[in-house]
């Protein structure tokens, strides 16, 4: 192909000059060219390599069906974006882009030696050749496959740009900007309603920019929509996702078709549109015909070689032939011609066309062949003839050719109908699938649903040939490598269904979705399994549309935006005293306050040992906490947690248990009675919404007749744990109204009264196994307060703690935490946690399923603990845990570690695991295999490693 600017025509603006390098060489365009148009213009054939085989590849469409022309285009530090269509870049001054999966150039390629090796790289390759040896996958096959195959590089660098969002609501939502689209527009914005339409093009008119006859009622109809109040137009805008109840993804391109010098704002919005209707206009994707060497650079699709020439007022070459099944082919023919590219051929399967076509064709000095067929296309970077026959003849005729396009007729644009599970039926007329039935209020209008005047033709896979199939490099997907005879490979080897040829052959599975492929793939199956193609099946398309970028995916939520972080109101405090932070569940903690020259370890013994011998101060603020009212709110509470509650006295506090309907653990915490009516509940800091979100969910649902109300009060409550023996003595002379002492405040109680002259809920609970208190106070009081009890405390040598040293503690007491040491899959019997389901109570959420056999016989993992034999070894949590570690590789693992650390307290380490069968292990060695060496412990049956009498708490 020798591309070339024709002398005139085209939509672009001749008078504005645009400057641009592509693989680092200057080229020119115009304002309106696309950055495929100005690189044909430029006399490019090349734009890219094969996925597999590294074959050169030229434009074959000048839409968002191009599987070929994939470019990384760098818009400036940081800011590559690989993998875009470059029939889909709108050109602008300074525009860099570059070609990809190539090494060293594009026209010289290293990795072409796979194209000479392609008889040993069939459909499948990879999973017959590769499984031995087995440990050679992952370091050596793996790694070259990798290198050899693939598309852009994924960027590297944090994206600097930053990305918008919005919702928007309407009456109707049109997808697509042609004329069908226009007119349903127009009809809906008639009505009165809000109408939007969208458009992924710059400009709108769709197909009809390819054709002059259509610009002037495209434009007439552009102003009358720009002129009515209750229409928005949305152009650079790609509808990538239906949803269900008619909510529709688009994002819009704001600024990436302008140079970044003059870029401003956000470079992509996402758009969230729910539509009373959905009205979808996306028209059709014309077909490619599938013969020997219609993968050469220059053979493009008929509609791709008008939309270069009518729009772009570009040439595909210098002597043009065209292969076609279609009308659609002449017509386009006729177009070019006019247009002033000189067609030298046009080959049609067919015996007879439309006669007055076949007249205006040859007036205009085009050879016709009827009844013939491509077999062949000659060179390599670029076409330099074409061979073909007539049918059945095999006597095969040479043209000399620098482009050939092809009409191999057309396919609906149905994905975002399927999106919306809307049902498709097959069209023997179109030769595809058409819509049927609608699951949600949608139509179809245009092109997409069959209503169109491009003339009849043929529906055929392959291209008759004089030679078999699986001797011919015929593609059905281009950008997957996937031929032909690879679909007849995966017939014959057994696949019968097109969701398994298609994962056999990966025909479809491009980052196209088989746009040009699909329907060639299913006429190719249904020849080789003799079956009609609607019992072969059909695959499913799913969102997004097109490739979009994680960007506009993600919208605002980037870096601090990401999770936004929540912190306590004593926040700053910690801050001040050079805590060291983790992030849990979306909240900052103080991970632990070292000291200099301290590190964490040094840290966390210091503060243990505080809290052990003296007393420790926490920030426990961010627990999750719900206030449960109302006259029935025992009852419900009962329902929820597998111990009682009904008898629970008010002033009293007891620990809970929450199991979902599987019986599996999923939340845990203690609670207290305030009233007859009245509870506060506490969860696990990650667990506040998923809890509070389920006792809605059973409430709602399930349990409707009970009198209750659920209120999170997580932020409404600062909470201070402080911990130790000297506990008592420290806040002692801060609080009033309540009596401190152990008879009349015991362990796993509440009181109302004051601290600091601040209202407060007292619990007294603990987490460490010492004498404990936490202190609920209205969170914008929570740092006067912690800074009251953090004064009075220094007599008492008070230490404040952080979450590292609270999980030693506890595993040290042998106290759970859940999403720790559980999983997913442990019953409260698993987790030593029995003691907690009520034995007598009729019912509670996870009941029925703990009754099931499975959930009680042997072979189930337990929570144990774990002492290593090297009292100094600290176990990595996550570690696997074997019998024997001598047993052949893949091993039987019998758990895995899921809390360790090292006890201060204790001098040594301390771990726990969930262990198959593990309380009848008690004593037993067991091994835990790490890199260069393993690590023997012994099990004890008990997680409990201190005071288990718990006299410490009782004090």
């Amino acid at each position: 192909m020798t591309g070339y600017r024709l002398k005139s025509g085209g939509r672009v603006n001749r008078a504005a000059p645009l400057d641009f390098t592509f693989d680092g060489r200057l080229y020119r365009g115009f304002a309106g060219d696309s950055l495929a148009s100005a690189l044909v213009a430029g006399g490019v054939t090349v734009f890219g390599r094969s996925f597999k085989y590294h074959r050169p590849r030229g434009l074959l469409a000048t839409g968002v069906e191009e599987p070929n022309a994939l470019v990384t285009v760098d818009r400036g530090p940081a800011r590559k974006t690989p993998n875009l269509r470059a029939p889909c870049v709108p050109l602008y001054e300074g525009l860099a882009a570059n070609s990809q999966n190539r090494f060293p150039c594009l026209k010289f390629d290293m990795g072409a030696m796979n194209d000479r090796l392609g008889a040993f790289f069939p459909a499948g390759f990879y999973n017959k050749t590769f499984m031995w040896p087995r440990s050679a996958w992952e370091k050596v096959y793996e790694p070259a496959i990798r290198r050899m195959a693939g598309l852009g590089e994924s960027p590297v660098e944090r994206d600097p740009d930053h990305y918008d969002a919005t919702y928007a609501h309407c009456e109707v939502l049109v997808v697509g900007g042609g004329l069908a689209g226009l007119d349903a527009a127009l009809e809906a914005a008639a009505a009165g309603g809000r109408v939007i339409l969208i458009d992924e093009q710059v400009e709108l008119g769709g197909g009809a920019l390819a054709d002059t006859t259509l610009w002037g009622e495209v434009a007439d109809k552009v102003r009358q929509l720009q002129g009515l109040p209750n229409v928005q137009v949305l152009t650079s805008t790609t509808a990538f996702g239906y949803y269900h109840q008619n909510f529709v993804g688009a994002v819009q391109q704001l600024t990436d078709h302008v140079s970044p010098a003059a870029a401003k704002g956000a470079r992509e919005r996402l758009w969230r549109i729910r539509a009373g209707e959905v009205i979808l206009a996306q028209g059709a994707i014309e077909r490619p015909l599938v013969f020997d060497g219609n993968d050469v650079p220059g053979v493009m699709l008929s509609s791709a070689g008008r939309a270069l020439a009518v729009r772009y007022g570009v040439a595909v070459g210098r002597s043009v032939a065209i292969m076609a099944v279609h009308d659609s082919g002449w017509r386009d023919a006729l177009a070019l011609h006019a247009a002033g590219v000189t067609i030298t051929a046009l080959i049609d399967l067919r015996d007879t066309v439309d006669e007055d076509l076949l007249a205006a064709v040859r007036k205009a000095g085009i050879a016709v062949y009827l009844g013939h067929a491509v077999t062949g296309v000659s060179g390599r970077l670029a076409v330099k003839g074409v061979t073909f026959a007539a049918r059945g003849t095999g006597q095969e005729l040479h043209l000399a050719a620098d482009a050939l396009l092809m009409a191999g007729g057309w396919t609906p644009t149905v994905h975002l109908w399927s999106h919306a599970k809307g049902s498709l039926r097959w069209d023997a007329d179109w030769g595809a699938y058409l819509p049927d039935v609608a699951i949600e209020k949608c139509r179809v209008v245009g092109a997409g649903a069959g209503a169109w005047s491009m003339g009849q033709g043929l529906s055929l896979g392959v291209l008759p040939s004089g030679r078999p199939i699986h001797k011919i490099k015929a593609f059905v997907d281009y950008q997957n490598d996937v031929k032909a005879r690879d679909i007849d490979l995966a017939v014959r080897e057994g696949m019968r269904s097109i969701e398994h040829i298609k994962r056999y052959t990966t025909n479809g599975m491009a980052t196209d979705q088989g746009k040009t492929s699909n329907l060639n793939g299913l006429q190719i199956a249904s020849g080789s399994l003799s079956k009609p193609v609607t019992d072969i099946g059909l695959t499913t398309f799913r969102p997004p549309y097109t490739p979009q970028t994680f960007g506009a995916l993600m919208g605002h939520h980037k870096e601090s935006l990401f999770q936004p972080i929540r912190k306590t109101s004593i926040d700053g405090w910690a801050e001040e005293q050079g805590a060291v932070y983790e992030n849990v569940a979306q909240w900052r903690r103080a991970r632990y306050f070292p000291k200099p020259g301290e590190d964490m370890d040094a840290a966390v013994a210091r503060e243990c040992l505080a809290v052990r011998n003296a007393v420790g101060i926490f920030d426990a603020s961010t627990l999750g906490k719900i206030e449960v009212v109302g006259p029935d709110a025992a009852e419900f509470l009962n329902r929820m947690y597998t111990n009682p509650w009904k008898a629970l006295q008010p002033g009293r506090c007891r620990y809970g248990l929450l199991l979902r309907e599987d019986g599996f653990i999923t939340d845990d915490g203690v609670s207290a009675r305030l009233a007859p009516d009245r509870f506060h509940l506490t969860t696990t800091t990650g667990g506040a919404a998923r809890v509070l979100a389920m006792m809605e969910d059973y409430l709602q649902t399930e349990w409707s007749d009970l009198d209750v109300w659920l209120t999170s009060t997580s932020e409404q409550w600062a909470v201070i744990a402080l911990q130790g023996p000297k506990a008592r003595d420290v806040i002692a002379p801060l609080v009033e109204g309540i009596d401190l002492s152990r008879e009349a405040f015991p362990h796993m109680s509440i009181r109302e009264g004051t601290i600091c002259g601040v209202p407060t809920r007292l619990f007294r609970v603990s987490f460490t196994g010492e004498l404990g208190y936490e202190i609920n106070v209205p969170s914008q009081y929570g740092r006067q307060v912690w800074e009251a009890i953090y004064a009075a405390g220094k007599a008492h040598g008070i230490t404040p703690y952080g979450t590292e040293t609270m999980h030693v503690l506890r595993a040290e007491k042998g106290y759970i935490i859940v999403g720790q040491d559980t999983d997913g899959t442990l019953t409260p019997d698993d987790a030593g946690l029995g003691w907690a389901v009520g034995a007598k109570k009729p019912d509670f959420v996870g009941k029925r399923s703990l009754a099931r056999p499975a959930m009680q016989g042997p072979g189930r993992k337990q929570l144990v603990g774990l002492l290593t034999e090297d009292p100094q070894e600290v176990l990595e949590e996550g570690a696997q845990i074997v019998a024997d570690p001598a047993q052949p590789i893949p091993m039987t693992m019998l758990g895995h570690v899921t809390s360790s650390y090292h006890s201060a307290t204790l001098g040594r380490s301390i771990a726990m695991a969930a262990i198959v069968d593990g309380r009848s292990r008690d004593g037993e060695l067991i091994h835990i295999p790490m890199e260069g060496r393993t690590i023997r412990a012994r099990i004890t049956a008990s997680t409990v490693f201190l005071d288990p009498e718990g006299s410490r708490l009782d004090v």
